[in-house]
């Protein structure tokens, strides 16, 4: 059996020590204690996962790399993202996750080129982390399609977020994701996002070293990675993935600067 290449990088774990951790969108009154996420940096392996491409699933370990023929490049141009690209995530993600519906409602260009982060472009996050939790999985769905959720949420809803170079081959900064397998529900730690008219909640992790950390070197634009965020069945299939940007020790110095996109869904099932 070929033994599979990892490299060794620092991923942001948080500490496990009752305390909630927040992140605030706004500054808070003075005097007020923030509890930032990402404060327990531990070094991993994370392995080359192209040997292994057609073993992984998004039901299991909640992950999946795809072809991706998806032509579009006028990544500059907001609404023309909104528009002919959303339909085109649309499209692609019902036919690899088997939904009846997908709505796409968000976007986030990442990249370190950012200087004044929006709320469809921002720098990579290099913390530990899956999008949704229990609660706020379905409260989303309640935000995005209010006249419908309540009868959507009657049948299976799953949060599928989908991430994909633009330009050209990602070469620094690339997406670590972590093997749903090797993780246990005790490990996912929750967190308050704080709005000023709303607070929201994702998850972050405490380290363990049973995680299993995979990534795809040098992605193209050909290929986007599929990640499951949240799912509301619980029959044993993958619910919340955890990943995060992370330093390859491996990237050329010269490697430019990381470009992508991730793309926020809700698919019906």
């Amino acid at each position: 059996m070929v033994k599979q290449a990892f490299v060794r990088s620092t991923l942001n774990y948080t500490l496990d020590n009752g305390v909630t951790p927040n992140y605030y969108f706004y500054e808070p009154e003075p005097g007020t204690v923030k509890h930032p996420p990402g404060n327990d940096p531990r070094e991993v392996q994370i392995y080359d996962a192209w040997d292994r491409l057609d073993d992984f699933s998004v039901d299991r370990e909640g992950f999946e790399l795809k072809p991706c023929n998806i032509t579009f490049s006028a990544f500059d141009d907001d609404n023309a993202i909104r528009t002919a690209f959303y339909e085109d995530v649309a499209a692609f993600l019902r036919t690899h996750v088997g939904a009846r519906r997908v709505h796409v409602f968000d976007h986030n260009i990442r990249s370190k080129a950012v200087t004044t982060p929006t709320t469809s472009a921002a720098n990579p996050v290099r913390i530990v982390h899956s999008d949704y939790t229990v609660r706020s999985g379905p409260q989303r769905v309640r935000d995005v399609l209010p006249h419908e959720a309540e009868r959507l949420l009657e049948r299976p809803v799953a949060f599928f977020n989908l991430w994909k170079p633009i330009r050209r081959r990602v070469e620094e900064l690339p997406l670590a994701v972590c093997d749903v397998t090797s993780t246990v529900p005790a490990d996912l730690i929750r967190m308050e996002l704080l709005y000023p008219e709303r607070t929201g909640e994702i998850y972050t992790m405490r380290y363990s070293p049973s995680h299993r950390w995979c990534y795809f070197p040098n992605m193209d634009v050909n290929h986007a990675l599929v990640l499951k965020c949240y799912d509301s069945r619980e029959d044993g299939r993958a619910r919340f993935m955890a990943h995060s940007a992370f330093d390859d020790p491996t990237s050329p110095p010269d490697a430019p600067t990381r470009e992508s996109i991730e793309v926020r869904t809700i698919a019906f099932f």
